[in-house]
């Protein structure tokens, strides 16, 4: 499994998102698996890797919480989930897209 973190420098939401994909991971039995941390700086990066904001995770080279409409862009993303819209998505979410 491919996981990568796509964020820009400053992004208050990272740390967030790393800690509940580590909890995901353990929770789905890959706890050893490589996370690669990509630093995206420029727009032409976020158009290149299809970097909707930060945090994104991408799974294989998909990024499952995607809706489709989303324009590439250097900005903080924002998530449905659960409880609401939040910077990151749940441990549940991740789990679930990790299954």
């Amino acid at each position: 499994m491919d996981i990568r973190l796509l964020y820009f420098d400053g992004c208050p939401h990272r740390t967030v998102a790393e800690e509940r994909l580590r909890s995901a991971l353990s929770r789905v039995g890959r706890e050893g698996e490589e996370v690669r941390h990509v630093l995206v700086e420029t727009p032409e990066e976020a158009e290149r890797l299809g970097f909707i904001g930060s945090p994104t995770i991408l799974v294989d080279g998909l990024d499952p919480f995607a809706s489709g409409g989303e324009q590439p862009a250097l900005a903080c993303r924002v998530f449905s989930t659960p409880e609401g819209r939040a910077g990151s998505p749940t441990v549940d979410q991740l789990v679930e897209v990790l299954s």
